[in-house]
């Protein structure tokens, strides 16, 4: 009897197999989820995840703006080594699913063999190498040609690249994607610099080009010629309406806008090198950077009188911790929980909703002066020069247009300070520096390329033994790299130079 019942309770098993197996992809196949996405989402969102927060290190190394406290703020404004701020860019970009990199190696993965998406392709191409030159300046050798690839080959722990590769790379890479956009291909409309514009495309593409040329200068002379000459015949941005931006709205707020309005608002400050250049040449765009609040430490909405006048502004010194500040010879004491430093004006570049500038028309016309004044290019370097600067001031209205410079102050700028031929790369560069405000990463290249402005070293008693006297060069590996990519990580030291803020790229020989 007990063997009835087995064969019994076997077939009835059987018969349930049976019937699982019947439709078992239709029946287990969720009818609402995507099996697959646009990679032109990938894209958008790669392009929406490049604006990055440099307030810890680069905008502080390149004293436009400063936190004096130490602990969790710490960075440039004391030249030390802090992990979680060293390692935020690289964190950024090369997130495992969802930075820049993975993004920008998926679309390209995708649409590489896909003519119908050839624009999208190239695009991806320029945009990576817009990120990757970003990685590069920051911290020297980065994986690159492993990098992004876990999803394709399996490689979860990539090598590094030498970063003078890389960037030899970087030129190959732009100049062949600029080269095969195509207006009369499809356009992809959900791009969010240009939507599409395959013209605009192409003088961002040329533009980056001179970029990255650009910083040949002191290495490779011949080379970043012929690149830089290559940029300007391919055509470069034209107006401000080719500005590289991502505009940002009161739901996706700006990275730093955290910092100026929510929580830190009392805890950052516009630099005192940088304010005092600015009052030192009646600079317009200092009244609508720059504000000293009333109750500076309270949210805008009650943060009383905003004191844009120019000749009030003061900015912090450098060299001070939070609990040194009040021996600054100029200390002009507290106002609440806050000092009475200028702070950047939360009602124009500091807005939740500003604009993230990558690149820009007015950096552009300035690194063309530059290479007209070395006799790449055949324009006038006065000329260049002026439209650089007036770019720019021009600029200030993309944040809000109560920030609008002018014409008429515009004019008097530069009869006040006019161009100078024998001091044209410190007048050029110095122009870069402050056209690149709020542009850390590119402010602190450009300043390690040309050595201008003429920035006097930090001196804050406790900087990293590494850069005492001088100036951060690159930042330090993520601590995880050490410990899990070790075997990379010891290539890419023993290769470049001791893991320090003081190891140098490529190009920096200053």
């Amino acid at each position: 009897m007990k063997r009835i019942y087995i064969y019994l309770a076997l077939a009835v098993l059987s018969m349930g197999l049976t019937r699982c197996d019947k439709n078992f992809e239709e029946v287990n196949t969720n009818p609402v989820l995507a099996t697959s996405i646009d990679p032109v989402y990938l894209f958008t969102q790669a392009q929406f995840g490049s604006a990055l927060n440099t307030l810890p290190y680069q905008s502080a190394i390149v004293q436009q703006i400063l936190t004096p406290f130490t602990g969790v703020l710490e960075g440039g404004n004391h030249n030390v080594v802090y992990d979680p701020n060293t390692n935020a860019i690289f964190n950024s970009l090369y997130t495992a699913t969802g930075g820049p990199v993975v993004l920008l190696t998926k679309v390209i993965s995708q649409t590489k063999d896909n003519a119908a998406r050839s624009n999208l392709y190239n695009m991806a191409r320029i945009m990576k190498a817009y990120v990757f030159q970003v990685l590069v300046d920051t911290y020297g050798d980065v994986p690159y040609t492993e990098a992004g690839n876990g999803f394709l080959t399996g490689v979860y722990l990539p090598k590094y690249d030498s970063n003078s590769a890389i960037y030899d790379d970087l030129l190959k890479e732009l100049t062949e994607a600029t080269a095969a956009l195509d207006a009369s291909a499809a356009i992809e409309t959900s791009d969010l610099f240009y939507k599409g514009n395959i013209a605009q495309w192409k003088k961002l593409g040329n533009s980056l080009l001179l970029r990255v040329a650009m910083r040949y200068t002191k290495v490779d002379a011949a080379k970043a010629q012929q690149y830089a000459a290559a940029a300007y015949n391919g055509g470069v941005m034209q107006s401000n309406a080719d500005n590289v931006i991502i505009k940002f709205n009161s739901t996706f707020n700006h990275p730093s806008s955290n910092t100026y309005q929510g929580t830190e608002r009392a805890n950052f400050y516009l630099g005192k090198p940088f304010v005092d250049y600015l009052l030192s040449t009646s600079d317009p765009r200092l009244g609508v950077i720059s504000v000293k609040y009333q109750f500076p430490a309270n949210p805008l909405a009650s943060a009383g009188t905003a004191d844009v006048t120019p000749a009030d502004q003061q900015g912090m010194p450098f060299g001070y911790s939070e609990a040194t500040i009040a021996t600054d010879p100029l200390y002009p004491g507290k106002s609440g929980a806050a000092w009475k430093y200028s702070q950047l004006n939360r009602s124009t570049v500091a807005k939740i909703d500003a604009p993230e500038f990558f690149i820009t028309y007015a950096q552009t016309e300035l690194l063309l002066a530059e290479a007209a004044q070395k006799g790449w290019i055949s324009e006038s370097v006065a000329s260049l020069y002026e439209k650089g600067v007036r770019a720019h001031m021009d600029q200030m209205s993309q944040y809000d247009v109560t920030a609008t410079i002018p014409g008429a102050a515009q004019d008097a700028y530069m009869l006040a300070n006019p161009f100078n031929v024998a001091k044209a790369l410190e007048q050029i560069n110095t122009q870069y520096w402050i056209a690149s405000f709020q542009n850390g990463s590119e402010a602190w290249a450009n300043f390690r390329r040309t050595g201008f402005p003429a920035l006097t070293p930090n001196t804050y008693p406790s900087a990293d033994p590494s850069v005492v006297g001088g100036f951060i060069h690159r930042l330090v590996y993520p601590v995880r790299e050490k410990t899990v990519n070790t075997t990379n990580y010891n290539d890419a030291v023993a290769r470049m130079g001791e893991d320090n803020l003081a190891t140098r790229i490529f190009w920096d020989i200053n």
